[in-house]
């Protein structure tokens, strides 16, 4: 038995800031958005890039797989 006494370290864990959590929660939900037009909103018919339906057509079998109408 040892007669001094053993000191643990226990380690300090950081944590973001408040302001820093708010800014990845509105980064990720900016991106769900983002993405669930791009899949489930967007028909071509009203695409951000005019009258282009590259996106549609991209996103054509994804929408059908996730249950989204398309026709």
């Amino acid at each position: 038995m040892s007669t001094h006494s053993e000191v643990l370290a226990i380690p300090t864990v950081r944590t973001a800031s408040t302001a820093a959590r708010i800014a990845w929660i509105a980064g990720a939900v900016l991106v769900a958005a983002a993405a669930y037009y791009f899949v489930g909103i967007d028909q071509g018919v009203v695409s951000v890039f005019g009258s282009d339906t590259h996106i549609h057509e991209m996103m054509h079998d994804g929408r059908h797989l996730l249950g989204f109408p398309c026709h």
